[in-house]
């Protein structure tokens, strides 16, 4: 490494007239007069590989360079001694020293990206909950009528259905895929109203659907806020005027499509409508009897209304039609031709029948009760579209306007509860 020592016998001197240009004009070493290589005259000429020295970053004396332009400044110094090393600092060193305001809105910045992601994920989530929901009510729609075709049993395929559910949260709860709820003998004894008006609702259903086309029960089945209003008032609920002018569009298009249906049929009418009696009773019921066990969420407390359920509609599903099971049985092999297939219409029927009633209550712990009522009423004119179109019931102009008609009422109705649900938050808040 190149060092230059400075020593009171080697005195160094500066050129005026050509200092910018050569600074170090020459080094006096009375041991050795001959000038060293480094610090040449203008005339001085080396060859390529040694003359230029400022390409020489690498090594220590491409540092030369640096020493000449920092010599420039020397007489300035001697001149006005006061002046400090340090005083050439460019100003923009200052940006350095913390800025409140900026660091503010840097994170303003980067809090509002957080917020647009965050919603962005959110709205994936709610589109595939929605999504999986009204696919999963399709599938068991289509399979469970499917399977009524041919095997007019509802009794026997309603107990299967309680009893698939069943077996899939046994299988969650064991493998700890679902924690599992804390079973107390109160809370088996809450459980058994909402159970035994569960039970009913869906077998009620599952009879109409054996009798009538499934369009033609969903349609019925939007009747449900009427009968909700009317229990509910005799139980001392009170609703506004806009509530009980909803539920006037539903009476009506329920009766307009009730008497132009192709498949009309009273046992089908009348289970659909008993269905929404036990619907209304059960929530109407749950309310009242699950106030103390409300860190039950509602995934565990469908799982155990359904195990309860199972155990009320068996035996009566025996005494009902059990004589019929095996010839039913047959002839069902003998209509489709292969056994496999009538066991996937069945299976698929029990196994969906509950994964839609669990993304209902998963839509429903994530989303707002008005937002849940807009997307029940929906899914219920996307399974009306799929089974006409699926099974090709013939549906006439009349019966179309008079179940649009009930459906919007539906609408009407879940906006108008939603609205009185909030502003009795707000009062209470």
């Amino acid at each position: 490494m190149f060092t230059l020592n400075l020593i009171p016998s080697s005195p160094l001197t500066f050129s005026k007239s050509t200092h910018q240009y050569y600074p170090i004009k020459r080094i006096q070493n009375p041991k050795n007069s001959s000038p060293s290589p480094v610090f040449l005259n203008k005339s001085t000429s080396l060859s390529p590989k040694v003359c230029n020295f400022n390409k020489i970053h690498g090594y220590p004396l491409g540092k030369i360079s640096a020493l000449s332009t920092k010599t420039a400044h020397f007489g300035d110094i001697i001149e006005n001694p006061s002046r400090k090393l340090g005083f050439n600092v460019p100003k923009a060193a200052a940006s350095s020293e913390p800025n409140p305001e900026g660091e503010a809105e840097s994170e303003s910045v980067e809090a509002a990206a957080a917020a647009a992601a965050k919603s962005k994920a959110k709205t994936l989530q709610l589109a595939l909950v929605f999504g999986f929901w009204y696919f999963q009510n399709i599938v068991f729609n289509i399979y469970n009528k499917k399977a009524l075709n041919v095997f007019p049993f509802p009794w026997l395929l309603a107990s299967f259905q309680l009893f698939a559910g069943s077996i899939w949260m046994l299988v969650l709860w064991s493998f700890k895929l679902q924690p599992c709820p804390k079973i107390t003998k109160p809370f088996i004894i809450a459980l058994l109203g909402p159970a035994l008006f569960h039970t009913i609702g869906h077998i009620s259903a599952c009879v109409s659907f054996s009798k009538v086309a499934v369009s033609f029960t969903h349609v019925i089945k939007s009747s449900e806020p009427v009968f909700s209003v009317v229990f509910s008032s005799f139980l001392g609920d009170t609703y506004p005027l806009k509530v009980w002018l909803s539920i006037v569009p539903i009476v009506m298009g329920c009766s307009l499509a009730a008497i132009t249906e192709v498949s009309f049929n009273f046992e089908g009418l009348w289970g659909a409508l008993i269905s929404n009696v036990g619907f209304v009773l059960r929530n109407i019921y749950s309310k009242r009897s699950l106030q103390n066990f409300k860190q039950v969420n509602g995934l565990n407390l469908y799982g155990c209304i359904s195990i309860i359920s199972l155990f009320y509609l068996f035996p009566v599903a025996i005494l009902v039609e059990g004589s019929q099971w095996v010839q039913g049985y047959h002839n069902a092999i003998q209509t489709v031709g292969k056994a496999s297939t009538f066991y996937t219409w069945v299976l698929v029927s029990g196994i969906f029948y509950h994964l839609y009633n669990q993304s209902s209550y998963q839509a429903l712990d994530q989303i707002s009760p008005l937002t849940f009522s807009v997307g029940n009423t929906m899914k219920r004119v996307v399974v009306i579209v799929s089974t006409v179109l699926v099974f090709r019931n013939p549906v006439r102009p009349l019966n179309a306007l008079g179940s649009g008609i009930a459906i919007l009422g539906t609408f009407l109705y879940s906006q108008a509860t939603a609205k009185k649900k909030s502003s009795a938050g707000e009062k209470k808040s």
